[in-house]
């Protein structure tokens, strides 16, 4: 088996999916040096959650702010401006174009990257005409990603299905973000479009977002420790 080093584990992006900061801290305390790399998403920002990233920073940590922005351009923009001097490393926008274009002009050249989220892992055919789509999962999520790169934005968030199609999009440069991880054996839950990590890291994925299967196990640390040693071992 391929040893993990730090990049390795920098590659796992565990999902801070808690109710309160407390939850929050008390998990990363169990974690401890097996994660560098936490995202916090609705759940925990509404709850007090964004005052953790400059902590998790002087900790050595790198921060996801998941809030997929999508709103008019300028409300887009100084949503980004105010996010810049938190010093996270990722934060999320829908994949529309008014709202990608203007993340990216807000986001200037400070160290925040853009990711565009193209289709939730949520969803699949069915559920985009329910929404009024004519396009199904793959073309639409094929055109967001070309948009994305005109545009400028620094990575995606996609399924790991559509890491290997979009790496040969995009080029090796961006980062492609996968949900939707699920080690052999775990429940999938609520996803649809679900891959096992050494799956999606031999697809392209460059980070692999997990949360259940940490967060729910009876070793938390355990748990990521092994889904370490598959994207080291997937290398």
């Amino acid at each position: 088996m391929a040893h993990a080093d730090p990049a390795d584990r920098d590659r796992l992006i565990v999902a801070l999916d808690v109710p309160s900061v407390d939850a929050a801290e008390a998990m990363i305390g169990k974690l401890g040096d097996s994660v560098g790399f936490y995202k916090i998403g609705y759940q925990l920002a509404y709850a007090g959650g964004l005052a953790l990233v400059p902590k998790l920073i002087d900790a050595g940590k790198m921060v996801f702010v998941d809030l997929k922005l999508h709103d008019i351009g300028n409300t887009v923009a100084r949503g980004v401006e105010s996010l810049n001097s938190l010093g996270a490393t990722f934060l999320t926008v829908h994949a529309y174009p008014q709202t990608m274009k203007a993340a990216v002009e807000a986001r200037g050249k400070s160290g925040l990257k853009i990711l565009a989220v193209t289709v939730l892992t949520s969803y699949d055919d069915t559920d985009l005409a329910d929404a009024g789509y004519t396009l199904g999962v793959r073309d639409l999520v094929e055109a967001r990603a070309r948009q994305a790169l005109a545009i400028g934005v620094d990575g995606l968030v996609c399924s790991p299905e559509e890491a290997a199609h979009l790496r040969g999009i995009v080029g090796p440069a961006m980062a492609l973000v996968t949900p939707g991880i699920r080690p052999a054996g775990a429940a999938a839950g609520d996803q649809k479009r679900i891959m096992t990590p050494a799956r999606a890291i031999a697809a392209g994925a460059s980070h692999l977002v997990v949360g259940r299967p940490v967060m729910d196990a009876a070793d938390p640390k355990q748990a990521a420790e092994a889904i370490v040693a598959e994207i080291a071992a997937a290398k």
